[in-house]
């Protein structure tokens, strides 16, 4: 619900002085000091101070510049009633003054009241006030007619001036602040981000080195359970070994991919597919280059529909087609199909559970099932 402008304070960091500008500042303390020059002036010039009048013009003055003070705390802090009690004080002060004869303190403190009420007090109190003020004026003022109400006019000009720009001054010190928590918010999600992005990318690559290294493993614990020769066992052993080793290099690979430094895609897939038996690699379209994180997600899904390809299918034929379209490049990796081998059961089954989700997260798409021959993985991602 919208507050009613009638009740409104002037906002907190309108009514502060901290944002100011030095210029402003400087040209703020100008007018005050000139403002206190012509009121002692005013006061050592006229005829009626003499002894202990000037003892109570000055004490009067260290009173006025003592409430005006705490006016401006009040009103800082959004308090009514001790805001409207120091302005009375302020008027009944005007009148004292009026009445020993400081008359153009009077008038400074009357109309500065008036100015301060429209700059500072929410305007159902500062209507009253400020006409308070400005008729107290009309009744010390020398002048009359046309000229008390020019002044009049001028100074409630003032105010009401004086309270716009500081609502602007205020809006925009809020819209600063807004931006500055916006920007921070968008630097610690976008670190967070990256946090994540390097996270995932890490754990794909463990998940299909050690899923690599698992599979020749429970092979070389199936040939030991079944008394196989040592050729054979060292052979998986060897192979589980080499896995460790790509993996460790597929990692170093993918952290030069986060840092914008990675190999072409065919040639990755080529290299891939050359280190599996009875498979082929295939491009098509006009090549792009995707984004690192498209480009990863093509590499990962490769790794573990060939992975899956010797678990699921061994000896199996496998094709891998990349294209390239307009909006998105397609992966596709299909094996002929086979019998079911003895490692299927091995790993956790969660590789291409992954897989979606990293490229849900791009905006794409993976699907895998199986097809007339064998099983089929592919993935879409935008370009």
């Amino acid at each position: 619900m919208t507050e009613n402008l009638w009740t409104r304070w002037p906002s907190r960091e309108a009514l502060s002085p901290k944002e100011i500008t030095r210029p402003r500042r400087l040209l703020a303390w100008g007018v005050r000091l000139l403002v206190l020059v012509a009121l002692v002036g005013s006061a050592l010039h006229d005829s009626r101070v003499h002894g202990w009048a000037g003892v109570a013009g000055a004490g009067g003055l260290l009173v006025a510049g003592g409430l005006a003070w705490a006016l401006f705390r009040t009103t800082l802090e959004h308090r009514l009633w001790p805001s409207l009690a120091l302005v009375l004080a302020l008027l009944l002060l005007a009148v004292g003054a009026e009445a020993a004869g400081f008359r153009s303190a009077a008038v400074v403190l009357c109309c500065g009241c008036a100015v301060a009420a429209l700059e500072r007090l929410p305007l159902a109190a500062a209507v009253p006030v400020a006409s308070a003020g400005f008729a107290a004026f009309a009744a010390v003022d020398d002048d009359r007619g046309l000229v008390s109400a020019s002044v009049i006019g001028g100074m409630a000009l003032a105010g009401w001036a004086l309270r716009l720009d500081a609502e602007a001054r205020g809006t925009a010190q809020r819209l600063l602040a807004q931006e500055r928590a916006a920007r921070a918010a968008e630097a610690e999600s976008a670190a967070l981000a990256e946090r994540a992005r390097i996270a995932r990318e890490i754990h794909d690559v463990l998940a299909h080195s050690l899923s690599a290294q698992l599979v020749h493993l429970e092979a070389a614990r199936l040939l030991i359970e079944r008394g196989a020769d040592r050729e054979q066992i060292l052979e998986r052993v060897v192979a589980a070994r080499g896995m460790a080793r790509d993996g460790l290099e597929e990692t170093r690979q993918s952290l030069s991919a986060l840092r914008g430094e990675v190999t072409p895609l065919e040639e990755f897939l080529t290299g891939l597919v050359g280190a599996s038996e009875g498979a082929e690699v295939t491009v098509a379209g006009e090549r792009v280059t995707l984004p690192v994180e498209a480009s990863q997600a093509v590499r990962r899904v490769a790794q573990e529909a060939l992975t899956n390809a010797r678990k699921h299918a061994p000896g199996a034929k496998v094709s891998v087609r990349l294209e390239y379209g307009p909006r998105e490049v397609t992966l596709d990796v299909r094996d002929s199909g086979g019998s079911p081998g003895e490692l299927a059961q091995a790993g956790g089954g969660y590789g291409l559970l992954g897989m979606r989700e990293r490229a849900e997260l791009l905006g794409g798409s993976l699907a895998a099932g199986p097809d007339e021959e064998g099983f089929v993985v592919t993935l879409k991602v935008p370009v």
